[in-house]
């Protein structure tokens, strides 16, 4: 396979396609039932295809072009699982061809091949939510195109104000898809300074290039009198509060244990046995530095889950691809290649079947069952983290992130906290309110008329009354 994947045809293409088809099959025979953030995001996409404004009529930590697209979509296709799928397998489409055409175009390696393209469709197997259109994912693109404009600096012939300029639009772009990207940012500072020889003009364009997106979306949320609610919400709550643990860090040490076999093995052969230009070692610097800042975005992330840990495909793909493109030893490369190419994927499939497909009652999936089909239809509101009583029902509230929205939720002794919730509460009286923590019954203590509207019809939940 490797000898196919060798040649610079991009009839070659057609093949990463094909495989990423086949490697793509037992996660779709698996049939992986909703996950919790996916949930979120289709909640979201629904209440601002309502005509409210996200982080004051939602109280969450997406980033706003991430809101945007999931309020596209639910215009357009309204809750469409499917459609989620497709926009995901078309974006890591993108991504592959994208990174690949930068290291030939740059000379990365000495072969134009399409090796990394191949190594970067293993990758993305890595964990069967990388396949679902989340914040991460899209700002992620935007990264590689970021990438690919700081690879345009290595070449001499080649640096411009443009590039620039896009660098730092695309890594602005990236934050607002997913905030845990800023880590750009000083990446791009850094780099910039060390590897790609900026002037000041240069760094000062970029920087400029990178707070147009921002600029945009705080203008935006200052006219819908919601700008404190956006910098509260999507740039510091989340960061200080308490994240959803959906996975454990030796979930996330066993998924990467491979790959990450395979960089130190590349990072090798590629400085120790092999020599390179000037251009190919400031490459090498710009995605060794980038990998280590890339890092730290997972834990500026609110949701511990797998797809947080996307970011750093690219980098993983620039040096496992030097495994199968510097290692001399044919018998040994194709023995490491099977490795690599059944053991990666493997170990996702493993992982996702025993911890997500056997295991209907882990925390990241929307539970499943009889005892929510009370809701469906009908608007609700839960104060709690248990979703699947949204599974078939509608928003009733702001309040979807329960941990940022306890702020107002809990803050009893607030006249304004609590005229908020009134006030929500008045206009959009959700049908039912689940109660997980007693907070609700707290409320009804507090905000008298809220007796006079609701009964409790079971432990934990209230109903409107007629």
């Amino acid at each position: 396979m490797l000898s196919f994947f060798r040649i610079n045809d991009p009839f070659r293409l057609f093949g990463i396609v094909l495989i990423l088809g086949l490697l793509s099959l037992p996660y779709l025979f698996m049939n992986f039932p909703l996950l919790n953030p996916e949930l979120v995001w289709m909640l979201t996409g629904e209440r601002l295809a309502e005509g409210y404004t996200m982080y004051t009529d939602v109280i969450d930590d997406n980033g706003p072009f991430s809101v945007t697209v999931y309020w596209l979509l639910h215009e357009l296709f309204g809750r469409s699982y499917f459609i989620y799928k497709l926009l995901a397998f078309l974006l890591i489409l993108f991504q592959t061809f994208y990174v690949n055409q930068l290291f030939i175009r740059y000379k990365s390696f000495e072969l134009n091949t399409y090796i990394p393209a191949l190594v970067m469709i293993v990758l993305f197997h890595l964990s069967f939510d990388f396949f679902t259109l989340s914040p991460a994912l899209m700002g992620t693109t935007f990264i590689v195109l970021a990438l690919g404009q700081l690879f345009s600096q290595t070449v001499l012939q080649q640096q411009g104000t443009d590039s620039v300029l896009l660098a730092g639009l695309f890594g602005g772009a990236a934050a607002c898809f997913h905030f845990p990207l800023i880590v750009f940012l000083p990446f791009l500072v850094f780099a910039g300074i060390a590897v790609s020889g900026f002037s000041f003009n240069q760094l000062i364009l970029s920087l400029v290039g990178y707070v147009q997106p921002f600029l945009i979306c705080g203008i935006y949320y200052y006219w819908k009198d919601g700008l404190d609610n956006f910098l509260y919400e999507f740039v510091f709550a989340t960061r200080v509060l308490e994240a959803y643990k959906f996975v454990t860090f030796l979930d996330i040490v066993l998924l990467f244990a491979i790959p990450g076999i395979f960089v130190v093995i590349g990072f090798f052969l590629g400085t120790v046995l092999k020599s390179i230009t000037v251009n190919q070692q400031k490459q090498k610097q710009l995605i060794l530095i980038f990998l280590i800042f890339a890092l730290f975005s997972v834990f500026l992330s609110n949701r511990r889950t797998p797809y947080q840990w996307m970011v750093l495909l690219p980098g993983l793909t620039y040096f496992i691809s030097q495994v199968f493109l510097f290692l001399q030893k044919q018998k040994l490369q194709q023995i490491l290649f099977w490795f690599f190419f059944l053991g990666t994927p493997m170990v996702g499939y493993i992982w996702a079947y025993q911890n997500i497909k056997l295991n209907p009652e882990h925390p990241y999936v929307v539970k499943s069952g009889s005892q929510y089909d009370f809701t469906a239809g009908e608007r609700v509101l839960v104060l709690g983290n248990d979703l699947a009583y949204y599974r078939k029902a509608k928003l009733g509230g702001p309040f979807l992130n329960y941990n940022l929205s306890k702020r107002v939720l809990l803050d009893f002794e607030s006249l304004q906290d609590m005229s908020v919730i009134y006030r929500y509460m008045m206009l959009e009286k959700p049908r039912f309110i689940i109660d997980e923590e007693g907070t609700f019954e707290r409320m009804m203590e507090r905000i008298q008329p809220l007796q006079d509207l609701y009964q409790k019809k079971s432990p934990g939940i209230y109903e409107i009354i007629p």
